[in-house]
C-alpha cells in the first residue's frame, strides 16, 4: 500500500454471503491469491459447528495461517452476520488488533439462502455470490440478498453449458433484479474475470479510504416459512 495517509485508518470489513456451495471461500481465496502482495488481509469465516472454510482458506495457502481465524457460530447462519454480530464483531476486532494496521478484513457468512445479509455494523460492504449450478432463474428470483449487496458476483460461468445454463441470460436477469447494479461473472478458470474481482475490491478500498464510501443496509432478512411434514401446518417469523 501506498503511504498516503486514508481518512478511514481501520481496514475495509468486507463481507461475503451466499447460499451454500456456491463458492464463497474460493471467491476469497481468489481475491486472497492476487492481493496480498498488495494489501494486508484478514480473514473471518462462519460456519455452524465446523471451522472447514478455515481449514480449507489454510490449505491451499493463501494467506499466513493466523491471519484466518473461524467462528462457529451454532446457530442459523444469518443470525451472527445481521441479528446478533457479536462474535463476529470480536472476531474481526481481534484481527485488526493483532496484526494491525490491516488493509481488508473479509468475513464469511455460513451458507445461507437468498435473504442473507450482513449487518452495516459487522460490514462496510458486502457481495453476495450465486452460481450458474444452482439454476438460472436463481438471479431473478431476487431477494434482500441479491438485490442489496453491494456487488453480486455470478461463480462458476465455466460450467454453464454443463449444466443448460444461458449465462449471459442468468446475467442479464440479475443486473434487472439489481436495477442496474453491478454483476460480476466470474470464473476461476478465467483470468480476467478473477482480475475485475480484484479490481472492484481495490476500488472499493479506495473509495472507503478516502472517507466516500457510507454502508448500507440492504434490509431485514425476508419472512420465511417452515414446512413440517408430520404436522399439516407452517409457521413464519422475520428478522426485524
Amino acid at each position: 500500500m501506498s503511504d498516503e495517509k486514508n481518512v478511514n485508518s481501520r481496514a475495509l470489513r468486507l463481507g461475503v454471503a451466499g447460499p451454500v456451495g456456491t463458492g464463497k471461500s474460493s471467491v476469497i481465496a481468489a481475491i486472497c491469491r492476487r492481493m496480498r502482495d498488495e494489501f494486508q488481509i484478514g480473514v473471518i469465516t462462519n460456519d455452524i459447528y465446523t471451522d472447514e472454510d478455515a481449514r480449507f482458506l489454510k490449505s491451499v495457502g493463501v494467506l499466513p495461517e493466523e491471519r484466518i481465524r473461524a467462528v462457529e457460530t451454532g446457530s442459523c447462519p444469518h443470525t451472527a452476520i445481521r441479528d446478533d454480530v457479536t462474535m463476529n464483531l470480536i472476531a474481526v476486532e481481534d484481527m485488526e488488533r493483532d496484526f494491525a494496521p490491516l488493509d481488508i478484513v473479509l468475513v464469511e457468512s455460513g451458507g445461507d439462502n437468498l435473504t442473507a445479509t450482513f449487518s452495516p455494523a459487522l460490514v462496510d460492504a458486502q457481495l453476495f455470490v450465486l452460481d450458474v449450478a444452482g439454476g438460472g432463474d436463481v438471479a431473478r428470483k431476487g431477494g434482500p440478498g441479491i438485490s442489496g449487496a453491494d456487488l453480486l458476483v455470478i461463480n462458476k460461468i465455466d460450467l454453464g453449458e454443463h449444466v443448460d445454463v444461458d449465462v449471459d441470460r442468468m446475467v442479464a436477469d440479475a443486473e434487472k433484479a439489481r436495477d442496474g447494479g453491478p454483476v460480476l461473472p466470474l470464473s476461476r478458470k478465467r483470468p480476467e474475470t478473477v482480475e475485475k474481482l480484484c479490481d472492484w475490491v481495490r476500488g472499493m478500498h479506495h473509495t472507503y479510504a478516502a472517507g466516500g464510501h457510507t454502508p448500507k443496509d440492504p434490509g431485514p432478512m425476508a419472512p420465511h416459512h417452515h414446512a413440517h411434514d408430520d404436522h399439516d401446518h407452517s409457521h413464519s417469523h422475520s428478522h426485524d
